[in-house]
């Protein structure tokens, strides 16, 4: 019987190790070896790249990089919202509430009114007044106006703010924030963490290992 607890450690080793001719490593050695081989090289390495690149890859490039959600979304949603909202209720609206009610109200109350009352009191002065102003101002101001501010403000506000809003903020938004931050988070976390995995079983390798040899 051995009295110091630590020195039987040692001896019984000892006499494992003698009889055993090595077995004792190859027995510490190779659960480690099986653990750290099929564990961190195949299980992470697999799993990492299988998973982050099958995943990232077919999610991020496919989905966003081929523009599958982007243009289908933005072009979709905006022109279809825009070009057919804009256009469709521009155009009716103002055409249909500019010209029938401008020309239908006018011409019917001007002319009506105009003709039946002051043709009768001022036939020289209001026609020459009325019709000089009222073509003059409504027929420039709601054609000038409408038609060139409204097609050029909303075809420039629209076209400009859409197309330069959309391409540019999504596009670099999500290349500039998927690149930095995927490719960053991904290869930068998961290699450290790999080899912070490895690094340990290395540790424990090596600490299962020194008790096996240490000297008495």
């Amino acid at each position: 019987m051995y009295s110091n607890p630590l020195l039987h450690k040692y001896k019984y080793a000892s006499q494992i190790h003698a009889r055993t001719h090595g077995s004792a490593l190859t027995q510490t050695h190779a659960p480690i070896h099986t653990y750290i081989h099929t564990y961190i090289h195949t299980y992470l390495l697999t799993y990492i790249h299988t998973y982050i690149h099958t995943y990232i890859h077919t999610y991020i490039h496919t989905y966003i990089h081929t523009h599958t959600y982007i243009h289908t979304y933005i072009h979709t949603y905006i022109h279809t919202y825009i070009h057919t909202y804009i256009h469709t209720y521009i155009h009716t609206y103002i055409h249909t509430y500019i010209h029938t009610y401008i020309h239908t109200y006018i011409h019917t109350y001007i002319h009506t009114y105009i003709h039946t009352y002051i043709h009768t009191y001022r036939h020289t002065y209001i026609h020459t007044d009325i019709h000089t102003y009222i073509h003059t101002y409504i027929h420039t101001y709601i054609h000038t106006y409408i038609h060139t501010y409204i097609h050029t403000d909303i075809h420039t506000y629209i076209h400009t703010y859409i197309h330069t809003y959309i391409h540019t903020y999504i596009h670099t938004y999500i290349h500039t924030y998927i690149h930095t931050y995927l490719h960053t988070y991904i290869h930068t976390y998961i290699h450290i963490q790999t080899r912070t995995k490895f690094t340990y079983c290395y540790c424990l390798l090596q600490d299962s290992r020194s008790q096996w040899f240490e000297p008495y």
